[in-house]
């Protein structure tokens, strides 16, 4: 209670602020509380904010201004351009209809008549913007086929087994080979082919340490006999990430990878997809 009175005492203790001018007038002075000088101060302060940022949206709006103006001047202008490019377009085509010189020339209109048909713009605009959304499309559906489509060499290394038939190096009997033996050093990093997600990373029997990835658009690819894996199931690679590294593990009878390339549930020859470059 005593703190409370103390701090009112001193809120409302009268200061004395003297005024002396600078010319022969008499100075004169008045009292007022401190509590009402840091009042005023802190309404003053508001109001120089309050200013400033009524001045800052003023800028900011003349600013948009400019630019909505611009913006409005350059469209007319390629407004007028686009006209004018149609025209002279149209005009071409008629002239190059003609088959000679002669009447090329005898042809030729110097004229400017200035008519647009701005419909049939707009629908010509309409038409070349559906166009351009269909090429974007195809675009981009051929750029996700291009990056899901194994490329390159899982390692650097020489096929040592083709893919198709050839004889078993430990039983010695005739089987397919549904993939290609590429061998390399031990420990040589194994490199994803394509961008994909990690379908299976563990060990398969007699592939040993077996990675899969599932690409997209019915392409996936197996690395097989991995000394060890650096990935794991549902983990998204990019082309060229190391995925494990080159083994001798399952039934193997040196260091390599097994690769393959399977697509719509099918095997594929490897090779057609290595000399792309390796990854």
């Amino acid at each position: 209670m005593y703190r409370v009175r103390g701090f009112l005492k001193k809120a409302f203790t009268p200061i004395t602020i003297m005024v002396i001018p600078h010319t022969d007038s008499k100075a004169f002075s008045f009292k007022a509380p401190s509590i009402g000088i840091l009042a005023s101060a802190i309404v003053w302060l508001v109001g120089i904010v309050y200013v400033f940022s009524i001045a800052i949206d003023a800028f900011e709006y003349n600013r948009m201004k400019h630019k909505l103006n611009y913006y409005s001047s350059q469209f007319m202008e390629m407004k007028s351009a686009m006209a004018a490019l149609q025209k002279a377009e149209t005009e071409f085509q008629r002239l190059f209809s003609f088959r000679s010189r002669e009447q090329v020339l005898e042809n030729l209109d110097t004229s400017d008549t200035g008519s647009i048909d701005m419909e049939n713009l707009k629908q010509q605009m309409k038409a070349s913007l559906e166009s351009i959304g269909e090429i974007k499309d195809y675009l981009s559906q051929q750029r996700d086929l291009y990056i899901s489509t194994p490329k390159g060499y899982p390692t650097e290394g020489r096929i040592s087994s083709p893919f198709g038939n050839r004889e078993h190096p430990k039983s010695g009997e005739s089987h397919f080979h549904t993939g290609v033996d590429i061998a390399a050093d031990p420990g040589k990093p194994v490199k994803a082919t394509a961008d994909g997600i990690i379908s299976f990373a563990s060990w398969s029997g007699g592939s040993g340490n077996l990675v899969a990835i599932e690409h997209g658009f019915g392409f996936a690819t197996f690395y097989a006999h991995n000394k060890m894996v650096t990935v794991r199931v549902g983990q998204k690679v990019r082309r060229g990430d190391i995925i494990g590294y080159i083994g001798s593990t399952g039934n193997s009878t040196g260091p390599h990878v097994h690769y393959e390339v399977w697509r719509d549930g099918k095997p594929l020859n490897p090779s057609d997809y290595l000399n792309g470059g390796r990854a």
